[in-house]
């Protein structure tokens, strides 16, 4: 379905135009006035005025009181640099998380943090006929799985102490924490303990287990994770061969990452840089 002049409905024209704009100094050698602006993008000049003064209060450009023309702000290289991150993170990751999703032959998931958020980014599917579905971008709460748990755990306490306030936890299943003392006793326990695990707390009949990936600064940047069905992700499996498993994967992607604790050496140069050693999967049971 489309709008007025064959446009896409869905589509804000005030947003198109600001996005238009934005683009027009990614081409530009320095900073750009309203009239110029207004000539390259056939707009009004008190249209571009306003959208200038709105993007100049996002932080997303600034203006020069000097010559009164503008320039991209620091929010842009902040998103840039976010943008940036991810694609190490990929790339760091890629090998590591195939070969963790070989050996445990459950779905494997790398996930950011989004305010109380997580989102996951990277995804391999277990080869399981009988596996969890999701997708990369999809969202869930990070009070309710393994891997919100990790990234709010290691969180500076005031960061986490703001998200933490007000927060009405919603409850997914029986087993879901729905009290804010309950969640700091279990991020205390994640931090001790370094890992986090989830059974059944945001999906029924499905559990997993997550680690931190940390840069070169050793800062929390992402989590990982294994999650399958609890008939072959639970109990002793879950708390040992997977938690061991997700954990060597962590420290893996983490030291491909530039993290240092102690100068570690890995223990097998055969395998991806901090990797110890081929994971060898046990006995699952049947899909």
């Amino acid at each position: 379905m489309t709008g007025p002049g064959g446009r896409d409905g869905s589509r804000l024209s005030s947003v198109q135009n600001a996005a238009r704009l934005l683009k027009e100094f990614g081409s530009a050698d320095g900073e750009l006035g309203v009239t110029e602006l207004s000539r390259r993008l056939g707009l009004a000049k008190s249209t571009v005025h306003r959208l200038l003064a709105t993007l100049t209060a996002e932080r997303l450009l600034e203006r020069d009181p000097a010559t009164g023309t503008y320039r991209l702000g620091l929010m842009m290289w902040e998103l840039g640099a976010h943008v940036s991150v991810h694609r190490i993170l990929h790339d760091a990751a890629t090998t590591v998380i195939e070969e963790l999703r070989n050996a445990t032959k459950e779905t494997v998931q790398v996930a950011v943090l989004d305010g109380r958020e997580v989102v996951y980014i990277e995804r391999l599917e277990s080869p399981h006929t009988l596996r969890i579905f999701g997708r990369i971008g999809h969202r869930n709460w990070a009070h309710c799985t393994s891997t919100g748990k990790v990234l709010l755990a290691f969180l500076p306490e005031q960061r986490l102490e703001a998200l933490l306030q007000r927060w009405r936890l919603e409850r997914r299943t029986d087993a879901t924490i729905c009290s804010l003392p309950q969640l700091r006793a279990e991020l205390q326990r994640v931090r001790t303990q370094g890992w986090a695990e989830n059974t059944g707390e945001s999906e029924i009949g499905v559990a997993s287990v997550a680690a931190p990936v940390r840069d070169s600064r050793g800062e929390v940047i992402a989590a990982l994770s294994v999650a399958g069905p609890v008939m072959r992700v639970n109990g002793d499996a879950l708390r040992g061969f997977f938690r061991a498993s997700v954990i060597q994967a962590g420290d893996a992607i983490s030291d491909q990452l530039g993290y240092r604790p102690g100068r570690r050496v890995p223990t097998n140069r055969g395998t991806p840089p901090g990797f110890p050693g081929p994971l060898r999967p046990t006995n699952q049971g049947a899909s």
